[in-house]
């Protein structure tokens, strides 16, 4: 090994190798600088406790991997590849010498799946922990089970500048912890915070030449994406003189790019570095003494309720905002300028919330699936949460890798094979029986990548066939069409690369292709809709689009795509009730009915049309909410009708049926007694919809028109409903009628506050002395007395007060007003009348 000079970590590394060999786990944190990812793998190499095994280190990003990889090798005076090499996707460097292994995520969740047991592995590093990925909680997870089960002597070490370092050492079984404090210079925190109505890069470009005339040495930018990073970089290239080199930093940059990044600039000359997050850890930039933080993130987040996710840009944490502040201190004092307040600051987030609660769990969901447990048989710092898994494992349904109680089919395993996102591996598999392998490859790329286009032709341009066309017509090295200004060559070199190793992939699963199919464009928006087969939309009469799932989306601007009458919607955003459609390709009608006929649904509809008024019975075939077709049924059945027919009057109970004034009466003398005594039915219109098949389904059989439910008697229904003995009870306690001294037979009301009551006139109940009762003489019948006008002259509910108080005040006044009529001095000893007089005996 190499000369070299000693740093922090160097002082812990001791008691670090003694923990391992102890406890064989272990958590190391460490400042920024103190040399945890280049030098513990190393000085671990030799442990006898490896006995010859290797070491796998986990990085969370590829341009880290990649860099460690290369910077342990030449420690070692050796090229990457012998004794240090890394796998990330795309590239891989090593050899039977290799003791040193760094891969990215994927990898090492690939390897376990293939080896549960890691051969020939003696210890794992999660480094940069405190990133908390998916696949590095997965992976975390996988490695304790095969420790736990398979591999005692497996050591595991979890790695991290910034961690709650006593919450992974629980979930490791009280692992020690070792911490290494770093060697950080010194940096002064400066708040310029971006003006209101300031655009991002106006605010970057600002303390940017403040920066450049106030400090020396080198620029950090943090931007939340390559979008912002390519507007600053236009903002500032006209306004920074020629001594400074503007670059900018972030994952699909290639590979050239993103060493002339972090690499020191020449003599004389200053560096702007703009970058994502990817900068925040485990990268040193070098001559960095200066950081502008934008404060933001950007991140997928993931909605059960739609299934989608969305990208959307965030405010950093604290966390995450002190970690870019330590780039600033890693090689000399520095200072950081944060485009917000302090008072902004304190509010801020303590920490960025792990991926597990904000993505999309459908790998994760079919990882586990394919390792063989279920999130509850593993250790987590953060368990999967109930409503997102539910989603994956549907979706997981869906593309045929569950079967129907959830357990992964030999296609599910085939899908967890190719590490790919289980909708895009689904895709690449159903192609190839199709002859369309190459191209879903392709347009796997072009879907997991950065977009071709740039600009506004990308946002003109929602055709995925455009993108995929110019891909099947470029060569390997990227020429012809991708000379076009709107296109990003870079991007399209990386496109082919990774297509060409997924095509390798397929290959290795000895899956039999069919001669390829030449006329792939045309298959284009069925391969879409392999991968989105939930995102299948079909065009309304305005131009908007209905996605099987229910949810509605358009196109923010006018495209011919738009006149399709059938999508497969690749990438749709989620941001209020209708979605934007960004990506998407025509799907033929005839693809729709040949590959998607098993998962639609046929039936007959039967529905109450208001105009008409009679049921009508259509059949119809849907895919989801998408209804593909509906016309009449000749043949409707008698039992669907009825059904349509009661769920109509279940809606209008009160209009379809022929209610009139006797059977409302009967309804309310039913009620009125029912309060008396609950064991009474509940006649009541609410109470009757509720189970309006059980009393009315037999009075309708054969019945579809409105006209036909005018021939039915109300009345004689719900007397039958309450049967004879309730009906003589009814009769006795809650007659329709009060019979008056004068022979008259008044109805009596059972609606209204003052329910019960009749109203009658005063000259026919003379001679009755109390007031009458019903049911089962616990009420009093309210009585409207009349003027032989039949205006209301009293009302009350005891007739013997009235006869001895009031009725002497108002008979003066009728007497005067009605002189020919019998206004008797004793009103109980008089003959009631109907008459203006009572007739002579």
């Amino acid at each position: 090994m190499q000369n070299r000079e000693t740093i922090p970590i160097d002082e812990v590394l001791p008691l670090l190798i003694e923990k391992l060999k102890v406890f064989g786990r272990a958590v190391l944190t460490a400042e920024p600088g103190a040399g945890k990812t280049t030098r513990t793998p190393l000085a671990l190499l030799n442990e006898a406790w490896l006995d010859g095994q290797q070491i796998i280190m986990l990085e969370p990003r590829r341009l880290a991997a990649r860099a460690a990889a290369v910077y342990m090798a030449q420690q070692l005076g050796e090229q990457v590849g012998e004794t240090v090499g890394y796998r990330i996707r795309t590239e891989s460097r090593v050899s039977a010498r290799t003791r040193i292994t760094v891969v990215t995520e994927g990898i090492l969740t690939r390897m376990l799946q293939n080896d549960p047991g890691l051969d020939g592995v003696g210890l794992i590093i999660f480094d940069e922990f405190h990133e908390r990925s998916l696949h590095a909680d997965l992976g975390l997870a996988l490695a304790m089970q095969s420790r736990s089960l398979l591999r005692e002597d497996l050591r595991i070490l979890v790695m991290s500048a910034t961690l709650d370092a006593a919450a992974v050492a629980g979930l490791l079984e009280d692992a020690p912890v070792i911490d290494c404090q770093g060697s950080m210079y010194p940096v002064e925190t400066k708040y310029m915070p971006q003006g209101a109505n300031e655009p991002l890069e106006a605010a970057v470009s600002r303390v940017v030449q403040h920066a450049l005339s106030a400090h020396s040495g080198s620029l950090l930018v943090f931007l939340p994406g390559a979008g912002e990073i390519r507007r600053v970089l236009s903002a500032l290239e006209p306004r920074v003189g020629s001594d400074c080199i503007l670059t900018p930093l972030y994952g699909a940059l290639p590979q050239e790019l993103q060493q002339q990044a972090i690499a020191a600039p020449p003599p004389g000359k200053r560096k702007i570095v703009l970058a994502t997050s990817i900068a925040e850890s485990s990268l040193t930039v070098s001559g960095i003494t200066v950081v502008i933080d934008s404060g933001l993130r950007r991140t997928a987040l993931f909605s059960p309720r739609t299934g989608m996710s969305r990208l959307a840009t965030m405010r950093a944490a604290r966390d995450s905002a002190d970690q870019r502040r330590g780039r600033a201190g890693r090689l000399a004092p520095g200072v950081c300028y944060r485009l917000w307040s302090e008072a902004e600051h304190r509010l801020l987030a303590p920490a960025t919330p792990p991926e597990m609660l904000e993505a999309d769990l459908t790998p994760l969901a079919l990882e586990l699936a394919a390792w063989g447990a279920s999130p509850e048989e593993l250790r987590w710092l953060d368990v999967p949460p109930a409503a997102p898994y539910r989603q994956a494992a549907g979706l997981l349904r869906q593309l045929g890798a569950f079967d129907a109680a959830g357990v992964i089919t030999p296609h599910g395993r085939q899908m967890a094979q190719l590490g790919l996102h289980p909708r895009l591996a689904h895709m690449l598999l159903r192609a190839v029986p199709l002859g369309l392998s190459r191209a879903a490859c392709r347009l796997a790329a072009l879907l997991e990548e950065r977009d071709l286009f740039r600009g506004q032709a990308a946002a003109q341009d929602s055709d995925l066939r455009s993108r995929l066309s110019l891909v099947m017509t470029s060569g390997e090295a990227g020429s012809g069409p991708s000379r076009h200004a709107d296109v990003d060559r870079s991007a399209l070199q990386r496109l082919l690369q990774v297509s060409s190793q997924w095509e390798r992939q397929l290959h290795k699963l000895c899956l039999a292709e069919q001669a390829a199919q030449e006329d792939w464009q045309s298959y284009c928006g069925l391969l879409v809709s392999l991968a989105y087969p939930d995102r299948i939309a079909q065009r309304r009469s305005d131009g908007r689009y209905l996605l099987r799932s229910g949810r509605g989306a358009a196109f923010r601007t006018r495209q011919l795509l738009g006149e399709e009458p059938f999508l497969a919607i690749a990438e749709v955003d989620d941001e209020g009730a209708e979605g934007r459609i960004l990506l998407a390709a025509p799907l033929s009608e005839e693809h729709l009915h040949q590959f998607y006929r098993e998962q639609m649904e046929e039936g007959a509809r039967a529905d109450w049309n208001e105009q008409t008024g009679t049921v009508q019975v259509r059949r119809r075939l849907t895919l989801g909410a998408i209804l593909l077709q509906d016309r009449p049924d000749p043949h409707p059945t008698p039992e669907r009708i009825t059904e349509a027919l009661l769920a109509a009057v279940a809606e209008q109970i009160d209009v379809l049926l022929p209610w009139n004034a006797k059977s409302k009466q009967l309804q309310a003398r039913v009620e009125f007694l029912r309060r008396l005594d609950p064991s009474w039915p509940d006649l009541r219109s609410e109470a009757l919809t509720a189970n309006v098949h059980d009393w009315l389904a037999p009075y309708v059989s054969g019945m579809r028109k409105r006209s036909e439910l005018q021939n039915l008697s109300m009345y004689i229904i719900l007397e039958n409903m309450l049967g004879w003995e309730r009906m003589q009870e009814l009769q006795a306690e809650v007659p329709t009628h009060l019979q008056v001294p004068s022979g008259s037979r008044i109805p009596i009301q059972y609606e209204g506050p003052q329910a019960p009551y009749v109203s009658v006139r005063l000259q026919e109940v003379f001679g009755m002395m109390e007031t009458p009762r019903i049911g089962y003489g616990r009420i009093p019948i309210t009585l409207h007395l009349l003027s032989p006008a039949n205006r209301p002259v009293q009302v009350t509910s005891d007739l013997r007060s009235f006869w001895s108080g009031t009725y002497f005040e108002i008979k003066k006044d009728l007497k005067g007003r009605y002189p020919k009529h019998y206004w008797p001095d004793d009103p109980l000893q008089a003959s009631a009348t109907r008459k203006v007089r009572p007739s002579k005996p």
